[in-house]
């Protein structure tokens, strides 16, 4: 499982003093024990592989924000630091669908009948499940119907 890797990996850091990924990899596992208590789980429950990503996906999220937020503040040595944890974080994420994947569904959608962008940018979501990024989907379909 996804935890228990990390989990590893974050005692391996430990013994190799390797401060910025042992940080980042607490902090994601204190994520997932978050993430457990708002769904009304306990703390020792185990997260699904599925939450686990969910959980990643919005850390990743945050550094991206971050990062730019200190970008355009002029702190510089912060951002650095906000992309560093980014990179370890994204290592545990699956690999994201290419553009041509996504427009490959999607102009199959379209000859399925799917016209409306809404519900075609939606279709090509849930068929992807999680590995595309909604930014990339949300161009392609606007690029297929244009």
């Amino acid at each position: 499982m996804l935890v228990e890797k990390i989990r590893n990996d974050m005692k391996e850091a430990m013994k190799a003093k390797d401060e910025l990924r042992r940080d980042t990899l607490r902090g994601a596992l204190a994520a997932f024990t978050n993430e457990l208590v708002a769904k009304g789980k306990k703390p020792t429950d185990e997260v699904t592989d599925a939450d686990a990503v969910a959980v990643l996906k919005r850390l990743a999220k945050q550094r991206k924000d971050s990062a730019e937020q200190f970008t355009k503040g002029g702190r510089a040595e912060l951002a650095e630091k906000e992309m560093n944890e980014l990179k370890i974080i994204d290592a545990y994420l699956p690999e994201m669908a290419s553009r041509e994947e996504i427009e490959k569904v999607a102009r199959a959608k379209v000859s399925e009948g799917v016209t409306d962008a809404g519900k075609l940018t939606g279709a090509v979501m849930k068929e992807f499940a999680g590995r595309a990024d909604g930014s990339d989907v949300k161009a392609v379909v606007a690029e297929i119907l244009a």
